[in-house]
């Protein structure tokens, strides 16, 4: 048993608290992972405020890290003490139907099909004061050691600083390859991303690499505008400087719409304008942002009916075990510049104020 620091969410609505906890050893198909460096996601955030799916209280947060291996348990052969590696919030089982198919990066074992607060054994690796403690997305990046099955661990090249690499766990993939992956942008197009935080500004990182010819950056925070710009963004423009609604200024903008749309927020009111501000008959809409758990869309269904496309993407599209070295190893040759949406770096004992800064836009 290990013990070191995690910042343990008791209850709803709380801050988290930095406490120590005890780490068990890994179980058959299970590793030990000392956490480097984890992100603050705003998923984190919907944990804690209550409207994230299957989560139980005590829990320790975190599902965007990147850390070393301390250990592993039996029968586990494609990591191994000292590697350097990335926790998955989306596993890769490799035997379910949905990850045998090319096309699909879901997989069976993931949270959308089965509770993930607990390890495949129903049961936790933590404990603090006597009490089990839940882990989130069996990933639990806010504790220093964290126990995750094998086939929701990648292992990545050892050249990779873990400082940096630790975003493509959620946010960079995420953003990327839905731009990549999910809408397929092609050269020459025009894209529209709703929503400028980490997710966002990756999505506009996707588009310039997919060679998309404008790409208009939504936001109502101004601050987000210049990094926007520096990552390929096009145009940058608040809705609130407009009379009339934003769907209506993009289309004016482009002639008929976007040829891709992302919302990157999740509301609902931004999920419909990101619809309605694409081409409608060939248009592709892509819901990014995470709208709280049993939240009900309203859309015109015209908006359909003229043959836009609408689409969900998770993590961005990727098989993730088959892709994360592959996207490291791109990070690591120049391809795309991820330290640019580093804002802050904070200990963990600073855990409150980093979710603070992302309440207040920063």
């Amino acid at each position: 048993v290990i013990r070191c620091r995690a910042a343990v969410a008791w209850a709803m609505g709380k801050p988290l608290s930095v406490e120590e906890v005890e780490v068990a050893p890994p179980k058959a198909g299970e590793v030990r992972i000392k956490i480097v460096a984890a992100g603050i996601c705003r998923t984190d955030e919907h944990l804690l405020e209550g409207c994230f799916p299957y989560a139980d209280f005590p829990v320790i947060p975190g599902h965007e890290g990147a850390g070393i291996v301390e250990s592993v348990g039996e029968g586990v052969t494609s990591v191994k003490p000292g590697d350097k590696v990335i926790p998955l919030c989306v596993p890769q089982c490799g035997e379910c139907s949905f990850c045998l198919n090319p096309e699909s990066n879901h997989c069976l074992k993931s949270h959308f099909s089965e509770p993930q607060n607990l390890l495949p054994d129903k049961t936790s690796r933590f404990t603090c004061k006597g009490k089990m403690i839940h882990h989130f997305l069996w990933v639990s990046t806010f504790a220093e050691y964290t126990v995750i099955p094998e086939y929701a661990v990648a292992k990545i090249d050892a050249a990779a600083p873990l400082d940096k690499v630790c975003l493509l766990g959620c946010a960079f993939s995420t953003g990327y390859g839905a731009a990549i992956n999910t809408a397929k942008v092609k050269p020459g197009s025009t894209c529209a991303i709703f929503g400028l935080g980490g997710v966002g500004l990756s999505a506009v990182m996707g588009c310039k690499a997919a060679g998309a010819s404008r790409i208009i950056a939504i936001d109502i925070n101004k601050d987000k505008f210049a990094k926007a710009k520096e990552l390929g963004a096009t145009d940058c423009i608040n809705p609130r400087d407009f009379k009339k609604p934003v769907e209506e200024v993009i289309t004016e903008m482009t002639g008929h719409g976007v040829d891709y749309s992302f919302e990157v927020i999740g509301h609902a009111d931004t999920v419909n304008a990101a619809l309605a501000s694409c081409n409608m008959n060939t248009g592709v809409c892509v819901m990014v942002g995470e709208l709280p758990s049993g939240s009900v869309l309203s859309i015109n269904p015209m908006l359909l009916l003229s043959g836009r496309t609408w689409k969900g993407t998770l993590l961005g599209g990727w098989k993730v075990r088959d892709c994360m070295p592959k996207l490291v190893s791109s990070y690591l040759e120049k391809k795309f510049n991820l330290d640019l949406l580093i804002t802050h770096t904070l200990p963990i004992t600073k855990v409150n104020e980093g979710f603070e800064l992302l309440r207040a836009g920063k």
